[in-house]
């Protein structure tokens, strides 16, 4: 690879991790042909974007972008695969059931919404993070719950005081 090829594919990392708000960072080393296809499916259905990088040209294109990986650069050893994502958990969820059937991919680290994640122990961790339409929809039923009891009483409310008046003046009759 020539030295244009390489600021080229650092420039176009670059780009992508200053888009990208959820990154991914595993190693999918040993799996064979048929289960790397097998992972790009499932990733492609998942809306995540998928590839193989070099370290040095990764670790290059995150110290040019404005963003604080913090201790992500030291996962660069050995194969590295990068997920992009637009969900938080996404990637996260792809790795877990794919691990179902294979012992990889392994997680190395994730930078998802500015905080920074090493190790393929915070898998649970990142499946379990909601993303931003699951939390608006948890905030949205919050807010409407309150409503809905104030309407669901008033309207048992207005039944019963209907029927305590018609008791009432059923007695007087």
């Amino acid at each position: 690879m020539t030295r244009e090829e390489k600021s080229r594919v650092i420039e176009d990392l670059t780009a992508q991790l200053t888009e990208n708000s959820t990154i991914y960072l595993a190693d999918i080393s040993g799996l064979d042909a048929g289960n790397t296809t097998n992972l790009r499916r499932a990733c492609f259905k998942a809306n995540v974007k998928l590839a193989v990088v070099k370290n040095t040209l990764l670790a290059k294109a995150m110290e040019s972008s404005d963003k604080d990986f913090g201790d992500l650069a030291d996962v660069l050893k050995g194969n590295t695969s990068i997920m992009f994502s637009e969900t938080g958990n996404a990637p996260a969820k792809v790795i877990k059931e794919f691990r179902k059937k294979s012992e990889k991919p392994v997680l190395k680290g994730a930078f998802v919404e500015e905080a920074v994640y090493i190790g393929d122990d915070q898998l649970d961790n990142l499946v379990n993070i909601k993303s931003k339409e699951e939390v608006i929809g948890d905030i949205i039923g919050l807010l409407q719950s309150p409503a809905k009891n104030v309407v669901s009483a008033l309207k048992s409310g207005g039944g019963k005081l209907a029927g305590i008046l018609k008791t009432l003046s059923e007695k007087e009759g």
